[in-house]
């Protein structure tokens, strides 16, 4: 058995939700936007989670996301969707893998980019389990 690629899982998932993509296009990144990102965009990396001994090949990734906008109304909105998208499913298969579960760790905060100008941001952490 061996470990599922968690960010490829999550963004095909991401990517694939109607009302996420109607917001961000296909702008879902990984780890970071890239520099000069078109907005508004999404961006995530896996900051740790944990895995059972006895099941290898279903790890429980913590995912920070980072929704990203030119105003803190829009960076919002696309964390309300991303939201919608994650919050609470089952058993959501994704090619040959499937996301047992998604629970968001804390509520969404709203930040500002002080190094760069009109970049606004939601930040919000999910708790997914995978296989």
């Amino acid at each position: 058995m061996s470990l599922p690629d968690t960010n490829s899982i999550i963004r095909a998932y991401l990517a694939a939700d109607t009302a996420l993509a109607a917001l961000v296009g296909t702008r879902i990144y990984c780890p970071r936007l890239p520099e000069n990102a078109t907005l508004p965009a999404i961006g995530f990396i896996t900051r740790g989670g944990s895995a059972n001994p006895y099941i290898p090949d279903m790890p429980n990734p913590s995912v920070q996301f980072d929704c990203w906008a030119g105003n803190p109304i829009d960076a919002r909105e696309v964390y309300r969707a991303l939201y919608d998208a994650l919050q609470g499913i089952q058993n959501i298969a994704v090619g040959s893998n499937y996301i047992l579960s998604a629970i968001e760790e804390g509520q969404g905060q709203d930040l500002v980019d002080v190094e760069i100008p009109n970049y606004f941001r939601v930040l919000t952490f999910f708790s997914i389990v995978m296989r």
